[in-house]
């Protein structure tokens, strides 16, 4: 009884910040439906592809594939020292612990377009800057979930053998890292997945890959050559995906391959990253120098105090607000529609070529990058919050229905084989047998989703969808790094309230 006062308690103070927060943001279904005509308009002019501009599309794709790989790999080798590092189980210098954990915080609030902003300022324009931020985008992830994945871990085998005077790496190696390694494998998978996704996008800051041109074929309005390019991704994501889910089930020991399988698999995965590093173009340091080095951290180390005591809509304090509501709003949004399709698209529930449809539907929504949802849903809705509202609850139905989909895939059939075998229908067997073992899970999900969507709500102001993004690289682009360092303290600052909130959520979950 008492659980459940608490849970209607949870679920009554979320309807009410939602309420609140669908208020700051301007919320109106009515704009939306008025101007439906506009978005079926924009839907329709992207087919038929003109399938002859696949030939220029296709030098940039492989620039995004190309630094999704190389960043991937890269960020998730360098992320296994340093989580060993920060693993509170294993031994080391505590300071030196907790400076680390604090860097890597940093590091996770600032989405890829902005690390890859950044990094265009010290290595130039073009794909190097580009895999560099998804290099230390990938770093901060995949640290802060493998030590989490550490410290979780059983340890008496890896203090048995400390006791017993082995080393503590070998120990490591030998007693933790075979428990870890499932998951650190499918993380990876993972954020390779979605890497190229924003990969997709950081050309539009001049870090190479596909993303100025499909800015600059949206901003023309030749739709035509957008559905070539959308096309394009749809299919790259889709193969990541047929990809990484194979490659799960192997590292999870659900299919298995014979020892030359597994030789000529890892000989084609090193042969592509080798073939994805090696030809990078060079960084081009010709703009590079001290003083600029130095004046860029000076500024940020001494930011803009007047900033965070500004009542305007320019005041960090508003801009946090307005990007906290916005990712909440799309979060619960992306959650309505995503928990029905997540059961459309399993062959557990639904005939197959139901599942099959709605899976494909999916991956097309998944395939395109989220700042071209919101310059698209711009033009429906024009420029404010509400756009940005949209355009989340867009991509959180794609992430949500994934992470819905794979627990819904491991659910325990027999209550709702039971239930069939009483007579019941497919909804009364999801109701009463499926959704009270997906609760934990889905929470999960949402937190995680919620936490993703503060991150790219920061940068949703390109597109004037509201939000703290678009102070924050007007002010990097006119080298206001006073100002930079403002803006970037409360994304900080707000990722740490976030991650707060989430462990907290969490533990009333258990």
């Amino acid at each position: 009884m008492k659980r459940r006062r608490i849970s209607l308690l949870v679920f009554l103070l979320c309807a009410a910040v939602f309420l609140a927060a669908a208020w700051l943001t301007s919320c109106d279904l009515g704009l939306m439906w008025s101007r439906r005509a506009h978005l079926t308009d924009i839907a329709l002019k992207l087919f038929p592809p003109d399938w002859s501009f696949a030939q220029k599309v296709f030098p940039l794709l492989w620039a995004t594939v190309q630094m999704s790989v190389t960043g991937t790999v890269l960020g998730a080798a360098l992320a296994l020292p340093a989580a060993l590092v920060c693993a509170r189980p294993l031994p080391g210098f505590p300071p030196v612990k907790q400076v680390l954990r604090f860097l890597v915080q940093v590091l996770r609030s600032f989405p890829a377009l902005i690390l890859a902003l950044l990094a265009t300022f010290f290595l130039g324009i073009g794909s190097f800057a580009g895999t560099a931020a998804l290099t230390v985008y990938t770093f901060a992830i995949m640290t802060r979930l493998t030590y989490e994945d550490i410290e979780h871990a059983p340890l008496g085998p890896y203090y048995a053998l400390r006791a017993m005077g082995s080393p503590s790496l070998h120990a490591f190696f030998r007693a933790v890292f075979p428990e870890i390694l499932p998951s650190y494998l499918t993380n990876t998978l993972y954020l390779l997945e979605s890497n190229v996704r924003h990969s997709a996008i950081l050309g539009y800051v001049g870090a190479g890959g596909i993303g100025l041109l499909l800015n600059e074929k949206v901003s023309w309005r030749e739709y035509d050559k957008v559905g070539m390019i959308l096309l394009l991704l749809f299919v790259t994501v889709a193969l990541m995906e047929a990809l990484s889910r194979f490659l799960t089930r192997l590292v999870q020991g659900e299919t298995a391959i014979g020892r030359l399988g597994k030789r000529l698999l890892l000989g084609t995965a090193a042969f592509l990253f080798l073939l994805c590093t090696l030809t990078l173009p060079p960084p081009d340091l010709s703009r590079t120098s001290l003083q600029m080095v130095h004046t860029l951290f000076t500024g940020i180390l001494h930011p803009d105090w007047s900033l965070f005591f500004r009542m305007d809509r320019s005041g960090v304090g508003y801009l946090l607000l307005e990007t906290a509501a916005i990712s909440f709003v799309g979060t619960c949004v992306g959650m309505v529609f995503a928990v029905p399709l997540s059961f459309l698209s399993s062959s557990r529930f639904f005939p197959a070529p139901v599942a099959w449809t709605f899976r494909t539907i999916i991956t097309a929504i998944r395939s395109v990058p989220f700042l071209i949802y919101g310059l698209i849903l711009i033009r429906v809705c024009g420029p404010g919050a509400f756009t940005g509202v949209l355009t989340l609850a867009v991509c959180s139905v794609g992430l949500l229905c994934k992470r819905f989909s794979e627990a819904i895939d491991v659910l325990d059939l027999r209550p709702s084989q039971a239930l069939e075998a009483m007579g019941a229908s497919s909804m009364a067997r999801i109701r009463y047998a499926a959704l009270p073992q997906l609760a934990p899970p889905f929470c999960s999900a949402l937190l995680y989703r919620f936490d993703v969507n503060i991150r790219e709500a920061s940068v949703l102001g390109l597109a004037a969808a509201g939000g703290i993004g678009a102070p924050l690289i007007f002010a990097m682009n006119q080298y206001a790094w006073n100002e930079v360092g403002a803006l970037a303290l409360g994304m900080i600052l707000l990722a740490w309230l976030v991650d707060l909130l989430s462990a907290a959520c969490r533990r009333l979950l258990r």
